[in-house]
């Protein structure tokens, strides 16, 4: 598969990003872009942390129903939920039923709160945000990414002391890609 293709709609796009309609969409209209406020990367952090070992596709279609799930990822009312909840949560089909990556969604809400109490709302946009790297090589091939990269690894480390789970440095990658720390659109991407 080439690295970047051009789609039946004429538009020339990483090659992951053309593979289906649901796709299409995520690549043009949020992958990569800045993605600010507490909620917002709350929620990309758990979405990232539910993709780990699968598909994104599936995390994809399956968000409305995370959504649905943990409130809209407002960390105030998910940092209550109790084991009644996570039983309620383990029980829902439309979401990925995993008990770690529930209860860790639970405890990032928790450590969450706890930064807004100490440093107010926009705690985590700012600490995110602290790792975006300065400069940043536009990829020429998907070998060219990588999995993980110093930035990644620091912020993991800092959620980690925080109180964070699941926050790997692979899923924290995953998460500034998806948040728009990096660029990774491909060289010849219309997004790039």
């Amino acid at each position: 598969m080439a690295a970047v293709q051009v789609g039946p709609d004429g538009v020339r796009r990483c090659a992951w990003g053309d593979s289906s309609d649901d796709y299409r969409t995520y690549h043009d209209t949020e992958w990569g872009r800045p993605v600010h406020g507490d909620t917002a990367l709350y929620e990309r952090i758990s979405l990232e942390a539910f993709q780990s070992g699968l598909s994104w596709i599936t995390i994809l279609r399956k968000r409305p129903a995370f959504r649905l799930a943990f409130n809209e990822f407002d960390a105030q009312k998910v940092a209550r939920y109790t084991e009644v909840d996570v039983e309620r949560l383990m029980a829902d089909a439309g979401i990925v039923r995993n008990r770690r990556k529930i209860e860790a969604t639970i405890i990032n809400a928790r450590s969450l709160t706890v930064m807004q109490d100490e440093n107010g709302e926009g705690a985590l946009d700012e600490l995110v945000w602290s790792f975006a790297p300065e400069r940043h090589r536009r990829p020429r091939a998907l070998a060219d990414v990588p999995a993980s990269t110093p930035e990644s690894l620091a912020l993991s480390k800092e959620l980690k002391r925080r109180g964070f789970a699941f926050v790997g440095p692979t899923t924290m990658y995953a998460a500034m890609q998806a948040c728009g720390l990096v660029d990774d659109h491909l060289v010849g991407c219309h997004r790039a």
